[in-house]
C-alpha cells in the first residue's frame, strides 16, 4: 500500500509542481522559498494517515535527529521560531532557577537591528531590553559593546545571528560566563552556520531555530528550542506545554511512576500530576504533520547549506566591483555562515538611493527585502516601551535607510544569479 501511495504522490508532485523554465525579465527571482519534492508530501500524508496529528512519532524522530545533528542533549519542537524565542526567554523566569531567574526590571542585552520576536519576549516578561548598535558590514553587535552594556541589573544576553552570519560567539560567550549571564542564541536565520568549527546553537545556554519556509529547512511553520541544561529543558517543556508540571510526552501517562503521588502548591495530596501547573505557560506545540515534513527536509539540509553558500559567493564575486557605492557583507574570521540572504547597504555618498536601486531591481522582477525591522526603535510599537540604549544606533539607522537584501536560497539557479548580476551591471552603467 505504501509503495502504491508513493507512486501516486510522486505522480501528483510532478503534475502539480512541474519544473519551470527561467525566463530573464519575465520570471521572478524570489528572495526566499521552500525547496521540496515528493518526499515531503509522502511524509505529510503518512502523518495524516497515522490519525494522531498532534506531536507524535515524527516529532520524536525529528527531535532525536536534530539533537544528533547539533550535538546537543535536548530539543523541544514548537510551532514557530517566534514561539521558540518566547519559550526560551520564559524558561529563564522559572522559579527553579532561584536567584538567577529573570524578574521584572532585569536587563537583557539585545540588538536594535533585527526581527521583532527576538525582543518581544523580553518586553512581555517585563524585563528591560538594552539595545546595541551593529557593525555596518557584519550587521551584528560586537562583544565590546555587549561588555559596555552590562550593569548590576543585567541578567541575560539574547541576540540573533543576522541573516545567518554568526556574531563573535567566542567573545560574547566568554563575556556571558564571566558575568554569570544567561546567553540565548537566536539561530532562526542561521541553521548550518559554524563558528570556529562548531555549529551555532551550541555556544549559549539556550538556542532557538525557525522552520518557516524562508529558512534553511521548513515545516511550513515550526521551530525548536535546544539546550544542554536539564533544568532549562524542564522549564522549556513546562512553558511550552500549558505550564504543567508533568513531563510525560503527549499521549503518555505516569512516566514518573507516581502520577497520583504528588502534593504541590495548595492542591490535595494525590492530585493528578498531568493537571498540576507550576508555570504560567502556553500551548506552543506543533503537529506531527509538520514534524514529518521536517524529517524529510532535515535529510536535505547538507545540500541546502552548500547551495546557499555557493549562491552567496557568486553574488559577492559579481558585486565586488561596485564596492565604491555598496557596503557588501563581511563576517568574522572564525565564521562560516550558512547565509539567509545577501545584504547590501548603499553608501551615503552614492549617486543613487536605496529606493532607486530597489525600485530598479523590483522592475526586473528581482525580489528584495529590508533587514526585517531595520532599527526596531523607530517602529510605533516600540517608541514608548521601557528600554535602554547603550551608545548610538547610527548603523542601525543606516541599515534601515539604505539597506536591503536579495535571495541566496537553494531554489535560486545559476541562470537567476547571472541575470541578477547582469541587472546590477545595467543599473550601474546608467550612472
Amino acid at each position: 500500500m505504501k509503495n502504491k501511495l508513493n507512486t501516486l504522490i510522486t505522480q501528483i508532485y510532478k503534475e502539480k509542481f512541474p519544473k519551470k523554465e527561467f525566463i530573464p525579465g519575465q520570471s521572478i527571482v524570489p528572495v526566499s522559498g521552500k525547496v521540496f519534492n515528493q518526499e515531503e508530501l509522502l511524509a505529510g500524508v503518512e502523518a495524516v494517515l497515522d490519525g494522531w496529528w498532534t506531536e507524535g512519532r515524527f516529532g520524536e524522530q525529528f527531535e532525536k535527529s536534530f539533537s544528533k545533528y547539533l550535538g546537543v542533549r535536548f530539543v523541544s519542537l514548537v510551532n514557530s521560531g517566534s514561539s521558540a524565542n518566547l519559550v526560551a526567554l520564559s524558561a529563564l523566569t522559572s522559579s527553579a532557577l532561584k536567584e538567577r531567574a529573570l524578574k521584572p526590571g532585569d536587563e537583557v542585552i539585545t540588538a536594535a537591528t533585527g526581527f521583532p520576536t527576538t525582543v518581544n519576549p523580553i518586553i512581555l516578561k517585563k524585563c528591560v531590553p538594552v539595545f546595541l548598535d551593529c557593525d555596518i558590514a557584519t550587521r551584528n553587535v560586537s562583544a565590546t559593546d555587549v561588555k559596555k552594556a552590562i550593569t548590576k541589573k543585567t541578567k541575560a544576553i539574547m541576540i540573533a545571528h543576522t541573516l545567518g552570519n554568526p556574531f563573535e560567539l567566542d567573545k560574547i560567550a566568554k563575556v556571558a560566563k564571566e558575568h554569570n549571564l544567561w546567553f540565548i542564541e537566536d539561530c532562526c536565520d542561521a541553521l548550518g552556520s559554524t563558528f570556529d568549527g562548531k555549529l551555532v546553537g551550541t555556544f549559549g545556554d539556550i538556542a532557538t531555530f525557525s522552520f518557516y519556509p524562508a529558512h534553511q529547512i521548513t515545516m511550513g511553520e515550526g521551530g525548536a528550542v535546544v539546550t544542554n541544561n536539564p533544568w532549562l529543558h524542564r522549564a522549556i517543556r513546562q512553558f511550552r506545554d500549558w505550564g504543567r508540571d508533568c513531563w510525560c510526552d503527549t499521549g503518555k501517562d505516569n512516566t514518573c511512576g507516581r502520577r497520583f503521588g504528588w502534593q504541590l502548591g495548595q492542591l490535595p495530596m494525590g492530585y493528578d500530576h498531568k493537571y498540576i501547573y507550576s508555570q504560567i505557560g502556553y500551548n506552543l506545540k506543533l503537529t506531527d504533520i509538520q514534524a514529518a515534513i521536517g524529517v524529510a527536509q532535515l535529510g536535505k539540509l547538507p545540500e541546502f547549506i552548500v547551495k546557499r553558500r555557493l549562491n552567496f559567493q557568486k553574488l559577492l564575486s559579481g558585486l565586488k566591483k561596485y564596492e565604491k557605492y555598496l557596503i557588501l557583507p563581511k563576517w568574522e574570521t572564525k565564521a562560516d555562515p550558512c547565509w539567509f540572504g545577501f545584504m547590501i547597504v548603499c553608501k551615503e555618498n552614492a549617486p543613487f538611493s536605496r529606493l532607486d536601486l530597489v525600485t530598479f531591481l523590483e522592475s526586473k522582477k528581482i525580489v528584495t527585502r529590508s533587514l526585517f525591522a531595520g532599527n526596531l526603535l523607530r517602529h510605533p510599537a516600540y517608541v514608548n516601551i521601557e528600554k535602554k540604549v547603550v551608545g548610538t544606533l547610527t548603523n542601525s539607522d543606516a541599515i534601515m535607510n539604505n539597506g536591503f537584501w536579495i535571495g541566496v536560497y537553494p531554489g535560486i539557479t545559476q541562470d537567476m544569479i547571472t541575470y541578477v548580476l547582469h541587472s546590477f551591471d545595467e543599473f550601474f552603467e546608467k550612472l
